[in-house]
């Protein structure tokens, strides 16, 4: 994996005509919000990497964190408070003293998409800065995806095969790339319509958490 590209979109970034576009719409009407790709958040010595699919219009776009702002933030933070991954409180508008422990999280998409549905070219386009980020944090050895969108992004990341790795919600997958091992967590995504319509329920997400911690605990 390459690290010649910066592990972050730049702030300009234009690859992706759809999103800038959308970003200067939003802009328009909310220019004290972020506007803009939104950078990886956490500790740069994690283990785990908690993958999402793209930033939402109303959170991580108008906060500049990811998951910070919006209803699937309210879980993931829960879940990350719990299982010993964070440090400090936790406030949906970013104004706080949170710190991330052995963990990251990214999205797969940086910049927000219109009706929170990334086109599959921008997701390749936005797939150097995913494929980069996972070379710059050398102790990563637990993936963490939330949602199919992030599954297959992963994979493709790490040149595999999508059809050898299902998606399945608490689906793990031990992948090998380049030399590097990893295991593959899966869930589905924490978004408000899954956990509105009990799709994903917490004691759902917090089984994929356990088994994440016990997968980290074992390895030191």
């Amino acid at each position: 994996m390459s690290t010649a590209i910066p592990p972050e979109a730049p702030r300009d970034c234009d690859l992706c005509q759809r999103l800038v576009a959308y970003r200067q719409d939003i802009a328009r009407v909310e220019p004290d919000w972020h506007n803009a790709p939104v950078d990886s958040f956490g500790d740069i010595e994690a283990r785990l990497l908690v993958i999402g699919m793209a930033p939402g219009r109303g959170g991580a776009n108008r906060t500049g964190r990811p998951f910070t702002g919006d209803g699937a933030g309210d879980l993931l933070y829960k879940a990350l408070e719990k299982h010993k991954f964070s440090i400090g409180k936790f406030e949906k508008n970013g104004n706080d003293n949170l710190k991330l422990r052995d963990c990251m999280i990214t999205n797969a998409v940086r910049c927000v998409p219109p009706q929170n549905k990334p086109l599959g070219e921008e997701t390749r386009n936005c797939r150097p800065f995913l494929i980069s980020r996972l070379a710059h944090l050398p102790k990563v050895t637990a993936l963490f995806a939330l949602g199919r969108i992030a599954h297959d992004n992963v994979l493709s990341t790490l040149g595999l095969r999508r059809a050898a790795f299902p998606f399945g919600h608490g689906a793990q997958h031990s992948l090998n790339s380049e030399g590097r091992e990893f295991r593959l967590f899966d869930s589905y995504h924490c978004s408000r319509y899954n956990t509105n319509t009990g799709r994903l329920t917490e004691p759902m997400f917090d089984e994929v958490f356990v088994a994440v911690r016990r997968f980290l605990d074992s390895t030191i």
